[in-house]
Order: C-alpha cells, then sequence, then structure tokens
C-alpha cells in the first residue's frame, strides 16, 4: 500500500502536469510559429524582378523560419488581384505579399479598390531599393535618351512602351518620362515584366523602363541595351555603373525609384511580425542573395517594421503629388 509521502508526490506530479496542460491551453496559436509552409504572393507574373527577389529571398527566409516558403503567383489588375488575395487572407502570418511601388501608388490611381491599402496590411519589411533601366532591345535603332525623345516627336502614338502592369513602377516611369518630355509613347501594360521582356526582346514592343533586377542578365548577355536608369544618381552595381541617369541625359528632375518590401494582412500579432522580419533580414543579409540582386542594382535596406512604413508613408505622399501633378492615370 502506498504510504503516505508516496500519496502526496503524486499529488504534486497530477497537479503540476494539470498546470501545465492549462497553460499550453491558453498559449496563443502563434507561440510556435511557424508551423506549416509560409507563402509570399508575388502579385505578377514569373519571370520578373518580384519574382526573382522572392524566390531567391524565399529560400534563404525558409531555412531560417524552419519551414518552406512558398512563392504564390497571383498576377492581374496592376498587381491588385494578387494584393487583395492577402488583405482577405488570415492575419495569422502563413500568407505574405512582396509589394512594390505600385502597393502605394494604387490608391492614387484607382478610383476603388476592394481593400484599404492603409488599413488593410501590417509592413514586414523593406526589403530593398533598386533603380529601373530604360532599356530597349540590342537592334533598336534607338541609342539613346535624346534618340527616343527625337523619334517620339517625330512619330507621335506610333512607339510603345512596356510595364508589368498598371501603376507599377515601370508605368509610372514612363508616364513620368512622356510628361517631362512632352512626348506621345504608348503603354502597353502586362501581367508581369516576364510577358513585357518577351515582347520587347520579340519587337512587338520599343522599350521598356524595367526594373534591374528583371533585366540585369539581359543586358550582360547583349539581348538588351541599357540607355539610361531612372534614379537620382548612377546606379552603384558594376553592370549599371557606366549607365546614364534619366535626368543627365537630358530631362531634368527625372526621378523614379523601384523597391520591394514584405507585408502581412493587418492583425497579424506583433510576435509574428518580430519573427517573419528576422526570417527575412537574415535572408537578405545571406551570401546568395547579396550575389544574386546587388550585382543588378538592389540597395538591400532590411529595417525594422516601423521602418518601411515610414518609408511607405513617405513614397504613397511623393507618388500622390506626381501622379496629380502629372495627370498620370491607368487608362
Amino acid at each position: 500500500m502506498p504510504n503516505h509521502r508516496s500519496l502526496l508526490a503524486r499529488a504534486w506530479r497530477g497537479a503540476f502536469l494539470a498546470g501545465a496542460l492549462a497553460a499550453a491551453a491558453v498559449l496563443p496559436a502563434h507561440a510556435a510559429f511557424p508551423e506549416r509552409p509560409v507563402r509570399i504572393v508575388v502579385p505578377f507574373a514569373p519571370g520578373g524582378g518580384t519574382d526573382l527577389v522572392a524566390r531567391t529571398m524565399g529560400i534563404a527566409m525558409g531555412e531560417a523560419l524552419g519551414q518552406p516558403v512558398i512563392i504564390d503567383n497571383k498576377p492581374g489588375a496592376g498587381t491588385i488581384i494578387g494584393t487583395d488575395a492577402v488583405a482577405k487572407s488570415a492575419p495569422d502570418g502563413y500568407t505574405l505579399v512582396m509589394a512594390t511601388v505600385a502597393h502605394v501608388v494604387n490608391p492614387s490611381l484607382q478610383s476603388r479598390l476592394p481593400y484599404n491599402t492603409e488599413k488593410a496590411f501590417a509592413p514586414v519589411m523593406l526589403v530593398g531599393v533598386s533603380p529601373n533601366v530604360l532599356v530597349v532591345r540590342a537592334e533598336s535603332p534607338i541609342t539613346s535618351v535624346q534618340a527616343l525623345i527625337r523619334e517620339a516627336k517625330a512619330r507621335p502614338g506610333k512607339l510603345s512602351f512596356a510595364s508589368q502592369g498598371a501603376g507599377t513602377s515601370a508605368h509610372l516611369a514612363g508616364e513620368l518620362f512622356k510628361n517631362l518630355t512632352r512626348t506621345d509613347i504608348i503603354h502597353i501594360p502586362y501581367r508581369g515584366a516576364g510577358p513585357a521582356l518577351n515582347d520587347l526582346l520579340g519587337g512587338q514592343v520599343d522599350v521598356m523602363f524595367a526594373t534591374a533586377a528583371a533585366v540585369g542578365s539581359f543586358i550582360e548577355n547583349g539581348k538588351l541595351r541599357a540607355l539610361a536608369v531612372t534614379t537620382a544618381t548612377r546606379a552603384a552595381s558594376p553592370g549599371l555603373a557606366k549607365v546614364p541617369t534619366i535626368a543627365e541625359s537630358g530631362v531634368p528632375g527625372y526621378v523614379a525609384d523601384s523597391w520591394y518590401g514584405l507585408y502581412a494582412p493587418a492583425g497579424t500579432p506583433p510576435e509574428v511580425i518580430e519573427r517573419l522580419n528576422a526570417a527575412a533580414r537574415k535572408a537578405v543579409q545571406t551570401e546568395a542573395f547579396r550575389q544574386r540582386v546587388e550585382s543588378e542594382g538592389l540597395v538591400i535596406k532590411a529595417g525594422s517594421p516601423k521602418d518601411f512604413e515610414t518609408y511607405a508613408k513617405g513614397e504613397e505622399a511623393r507618388w500622390r503629388k506626381v501622379v496629380k501633378e502629372n495627370r498620370i492615370t491607368t487608362d
């Protein structure tokens, strides 16, 4: 028969176990995040700069999280389709969007959006900033920014420029160029940089203000010719260091940067946001990521969620002013 001491020990063990189970029952669901794969929605077709950045980053980010990171391409409507899918996802950290400048410009361009950009998302991290590059196919007779301006003025409405979608950095860069040079170049939107570049290379469109990440390899292998970069100063990357800016090529005041950043749905627990931010920061600091994107002009940022929030608000205000003053539309 058990003695008094053994009965007391059993009682203590039972109480301890019951307490532990009760504590586990009230732990938030995100305490062990992540317990399954994380999905990054890319609101463009495969093959462009955003897709490249997300896939390169996703590999290392998955290693940091201990779960696979799946890239889900949802192109269309100038990023609105993919972005809306994330806005309507559960705020649990398992669905993110790799956003671009279109994220903060769409409210200025679209009278109605299926989500409230300011209220529907929680910033995770600004990945980096890069130039757009004004490119033509290698066989094009257009060899400079001034040559493009002359050709556009000689044949108004005949030249065309491609973009990865209405409201994207490539679209805005082209519209700003048209307004500042007083030229008429037709905008042809695609569902991503990949399809747009295919038609540029095939001669169906004349020029493109593409992200550096999307066109770096094509410039390197000689299939595309870089005429200028859209940033205020020349790009630091080796492949673009000798390429002039559009401003110094005779269009003063011209600046149109490109950027990439991760958002989660609003309401995602702060602890989960911090976990995602830490994994993303670790991913972009890997040698594999740096070699893949820095050589193509991306300047890595990797700050806090608050840093990204501040940056995005500044970008929204800047582009709202540009859109209004230059009467830029998605038509």
